[in-house]
């Protein structure tokens, strides 16, 4: 059997989704253990032109339920609103996101197939054109990792105790026969 747009998408997010939320109870517990403020962590980045970490995981909520939201509509434009300022707003966000990913049915993602997808940012003048699932494989998905990723990294180069499994989360194993 082939494998599905639902089951290369809405899983995958689920997964990181979830392992974002232990990055974000080890950073707050690293906060309190350590004396650094939320803010302080929050605000993080490795360069002045990337973001700092609070938008590393508002990215992750943008380039999965934001992304099926913009399959939904045809278009897809970055929501550019500023990150909660606290692990708790960015928690309750991720936990939003969970939420509403697992109401998402097979048969719904897979009525995407073929759509005509436009990502768009105004401000930058840019458009691109996709199909839907290419936009949701060749580029939301990345662009999902490339924020986890980022979050974690800076996460552990402040020194947060994070390990791949961290990042990881539960993978999806085969049943027992």
């Amino acid at each position: 059997m082939p494998i599905s747009l639902y089951d290369a998408t809405i899983p995958s997010y689920l997964q990181i989704l979830q392992s974002g939320l232990g990055l974000i109870d080890k950073a707050q517990a690293y906060c309190t253990d350590n004396g650094v403020s939320e803010e302080e962590l929050l605000a993080e980045h490795f360069g002045a032109d990337m973001l700092p970490l609070s938008w590393q995981f508002k990215w992750m909520t943008t380039h999965s339920v934001g992304a099926i939201e913009g399959v939904r509509n045809g278009t897809f434009s970055p929501d550019r609103v500023p990150p909660a300022g606290s692990f708790e707003g960015l928690r309750d966000q991720m936990k939003a996101s969970i939420d509403t990913l697992g109401a998402i049915t097979p048969e719904e993602v897979e009525s995407f197939v073929g759509r005509d997808m436009v990502f768009e940012v105004p401000a930058m003048n840019l458009r691109m054109d996709f199909t839907a699932e290419n936009f949701l494989l060749s580029f939301s998905l990345p662009n999902f990792y490339f924020h986890a990723t980022t979050a974690y990294d800076i996460l552990r180069h402040k020194g947060v105790a994070l390990g791949k499994r961290d990042f990881l989360g539960r993978p999806r194993l085969k049943a027992p026969a």
